[in-house]
Formats: C-alpha cells, sequence, structure tokens
C-alpha cells in the first residue's frame, strides 16, 4: 500500500513539472515560423523577437530580410535558397540580432551565385552561433560583415563556398586587368570593429586546385572584366598569372576602419589563403590552417597585430607573408598613417610546406620562403618593428617521411625558411628562440644575427 501510495506522490510530481514547464513556454510565447505561411511573414510579423525554425526544409526565392532589432532565427531547419540572385539572409541596420543553429543552402541548379550567404550590414552586438553555411558557391562570402560592430561568428560550419569565376582588377589603375581564378570566401569582416571569429570549420571539398582544373577552367588566363583592360603597371607582362588561386578562409578588411578582432580556434582546410588580415589590433591565434597557397597574410596597414599559436600545414608559396601592401601610406592631409608595424609572430608551427594542392604552380618560384618579409611599394612606410619568436619551421624530408603520398626524403621544398627584402632595416626585426631548418638555399636570404 505504502508503494502505492508512493509511486502516485511520484507520478503526480512529474506531471505538474511537466504540467509547469509547459506553462512557462506557453508564458515565453515561442513562436514558430510553422504557424505563418513564410519564414518573412513570421519575421514581419514578430518584429523584436527570436523565431523558432523547427526541424524541416524551407524554400525560399527572396532573401529573408531582418531589420529590425532583437529579432532572430533559431532551430535545427534547414532553409533553401532557390534564387541565385539573392542572398539567403540579410540583416541590416539593427541591434542584438542573433541567428543560431540553423543550415543555410542552396537548392540544386541555383548553387552558384554572386551573392553572400549571410549578410549583416550595420549590425550592432550581432550574434551568428552554429550555423551550417552549405554549397554557396560564391565570388562573394559565405558570411559578409560590413560595418559590424561587437559581434560574434562563433562555431559555424561553412562547406563548400567556392566558385569559378573572374578575379577583376580592372577598376584599379595600378593593376587594370582581370582573370579566370578560383574564387570566393568564407568570413569577411570588412570593415568592422570588436569582432570575435571563432570555432568556425571553414573547408571547400567541391573545387580542387590541381593541374587538371588549371587547363579544365582555364585560370589564370586573362579575360575581360567591368571595365576596359587597360594594364598598369602591376599588371603580368603576359596574358596569364599565377596568382589564380584567389579567395581567403577569413578576411578582415579596411584597414583604416577595422581594429579589435580577435580570431581564434578556427579549422580552415584548401584555401587560397588562410586569412587575410588587414586591420589594426588583430589577434589571430590556435588556428588550424591546412592546404592552402598562402597560410597567414598581414598587409595593407595592419598595425599590433598578433600571430600566435598557430598549427600551418601544406603550404606552397608563403607560409606568412608580411608587407605594407599598396594602401600603406604616412600621416597626410589630417589623415592619420596607415602602416604595417608593430607586430608579434609566435609560437607557430610551418610544416609540409610544398605538399599542398598547388605546389604544381609555384614550384619554380624564386619566392617561395615560409615567412616572408617585404619592403614598401615606393613612398610607403616601411614593415618594422616586428618580433619573431619561438616559431618552428618543420622539413618533413629530415624523417623521410611521405606526404599525401610524396616521399619527402628528396629535401625541403622552400627556398629559405625566412626571406626578408633586403631594403627593410634588419635591427627592427627581433628573433629569437626560434627553430628554423634550412631551404635548399639557407635558412634565411639576409644574416639577421650580424645586424
Amino acid at each position: 500500500m505504502k508503494i502505492h501510495i508512493l509511486f502516485a506522490f511520484v507520478a503526480c510530481a512529474v506531471f505538474c513539472l511537466v504540467a509547469i514547464n509547459e506553462v512557462h513556454a506557453v508564458g515565453r510565447g515561442e513562436i514558430l515560423v510553422t504557424d505563418y505561411p513564410s519564414i518573412q511573414a513570421a519575421v514581419d510579423a514578430n518584429p523584436g523577437r527570436m523565431i523558432h525554425v523547427p526541424a524541416g526544409e524551407y524554400r525560399i526565392e527572396k532573401s529573408i530580410d531582418i531589420r529590425t532589432s532583437d529579432t532572430g532565427l533559431y532551430g535545427y531547419g534547414t532553409i533553401i535558397q532557390t534564387n541565385p540572385d539573392a542572398p539567403i539572409i540579410r540583416i541590416r541596420n539593427t541591434e542584438e540580432t542573433r541567428l543560431e543553429d540553423l543550415t543555410l543552402t542552396r537548392s540544386e541548379g541555383a548553387r552558384k551565385t554572386h551573392r553572400d550567404g549571410v549578410l549583416v550590414f550595420q549590425g550592432q552586438r550581432f550574434q551568428l552561433m552554429n550555423l551550417h553555411i552549405i554549397d554557396n558557391h560564391s565570388d562573394n562570402a559565405a558570411i559578409r560583415i560590413h560595418q559590424g560592430h561587437d559581434g560574434r561568428v562563433e562555431g559555424c560550419e561553412i562547406i563548400n563556398y567556392k566558385r569559378i569565376g573572374v578575379e577583376d582588377r580592372t577598376a584599379n589603375p595600378l593593376y587594370g586587368f582581370a582573370f579566370r581564378s578560383i574564387i570566393g570566401d568564407g568570413i569577411v569582416v570588412n570593415p568592422g570593429t570588436q569582432i570575435r571569429i571563432a570555432h568556425n570549420i571553414i573547408i571547400e571539398k567541391r573545387i580542387d586546385s590541381g593541374e587538371e582544373a588549371k587547363e579544365q577552367f582555364k585560370l589564370g588566363q586573362l579575360t575581360e572584366g567591368r571595365a576596359p583592360t587597360q594594364r598598369g603597371k602591376l599588371a603580368p607582362p603576359g596574358d596569364y598569372v599565377p596568382n589564380w588561386h584567389q579567395g581567403s578562409a577569413i578576411t578582415v578588411g579596411s584597414p583604416d576602419q577595422t581594429s579589435h578582432v580577435l580570431i581564434t580556434d578556427n579549422l580552415i582546410e584548401n584555401a587560397g589563403q588562410g586569412v587575410d588580415i588587414q586591420a589594426d589590433h588583430v589577434t589571430f591565434s590556435n588556428n588550424i590552417i591546412h592546404t592552402a597557397v598562402v597560410g597567414i597574410k598581414c598587409m595593407h596597414g595592419s598595425r599590433n597585430v598578433v600571430i600566435a599559436n598557430n598549427n600551418v600545414s601544406y603550404m606552397d608559396l608563403w607560409g606568412l607573408v608580411m608587407l605594407p601592401g599598396t594602401a600603406a601610406r604616412r600621416a597626410e592631409n589630417g589623415r592619420p598613417p596607415n602602416v604595417t608595424r608593430g607586430n608579434v609572430i609566435a609560437n607557430n608551427i610551418f610544416s609540409d610546406f610544398g605538399f599542398g594542392r598547388d605546389y604544381h604552380v609555384w614550384k619554380s618560384s624564386d619566392m617561395r620562403s615560409v615567412l616572408y618579409f617585404e619592403a614598401s611599394p615606393e613612398g610607403a612606410p616601411p614593415l618594422s618593428d616586428v618580433i619573431i619568436q619561438g616559431n618552428l619551421v618543420y622539413d618533413p624530408s629530415r624523417d623521410g617521411s611521405v606526404a599525401d603520398g610524396n616521399p619527402a626524403g628528396d629535401g625541403p621544398r622552400y627556398l629559405y625558411a625566412v626571406t626578408i627584402d633586403p631594403q627593410l632595416d634588419l635591427k627592427s626585426f627581433q628573433f629569437s628562440g626560434n627553430i628554423f631548418h634550412p631551404g635548399t638555399r639557407g635558412v634565411s636570404n639576409v644574416d639577421w644575427k650580424a645586424r
């Protein structure tokens, strides 16, 4: 009898707890997109609310536009964009917008696009969390932050974000040409401040940059751009450029406006450039970059940048390149200077250089170097004040190891572990505690120890 009474008491308690939870759920007023004709209708009817997108497929023909603050979407639903001429989601002029857990993709036949997957325009305190952006084959970005501030892009998975397209430089008088390329970016901040990019996976599985693709798509061949071709001083002498594997897994640009960006714990594979830093006060740490033409690029006036504790493998041109770039300038006409100075490169591992997908393009290049420091364009402030500490450049040929089926015992595939442009002031570079396995021409093209 006592057991039955105890059982009844427990059952009653459980029932009450469930009922209370249901009341609380109703009290919270969870909004379901399935109660509306479309996701956009749900967004329009509920400004300032979070809207649940349950598991299932939701086809759209226009971008989902979020234009009111505190509005967002969350859930395990899959949103399928059927229109190649529209982004999947646009967030414009809002605060506290959140997207979480959604899968965003494009339908068969609409995957090749010129549009971003997610565009945040003038967003404040936004959160893009645990998104899965699949098959947005774009010459723009899977996620683009334009004029974003105090935002987070965390835990997202970006798979197959590139396409075959045209890198168009006809509008820039220094270049004045366009060429066929692999193109497309994973995450772009341009411009933005106080942004955290963390724990994301950015992988291109569909497009390969091997010799077969080069021939099939005529990659690197000059072609017509939006403006007529008028070759500038940085144009190639012939009708081919080798740097046809374009795009970056992560880009932070607009060096005059972008600052205070944290990029950490991301996993990147098969990129043109792993990361392209064109900003001040950036910390790039604890990331893994596997297979790219260039692992880490820091240029166009990037000041007070920390590059630390990254694992960079299978690069084919540079593991890390740092240079002022054409946007660097001295203070002029009331504008502050834009310089690449005061940076730290510490505790990074660079390994298996030359065993990536693009080695066939760069194996004859005289620029192949794991760490590469370049001088300024004419008249620009030079690169200076760089600490290089505790880094390892590791040559697998020392072990007679095999990388992707290629014997690594035939010597290193880089010329130098470190290349420093002779025009630079060696006194402004501080080396300590590094291990640099020599390339085919030695450890470095200059003797920084004798400076």
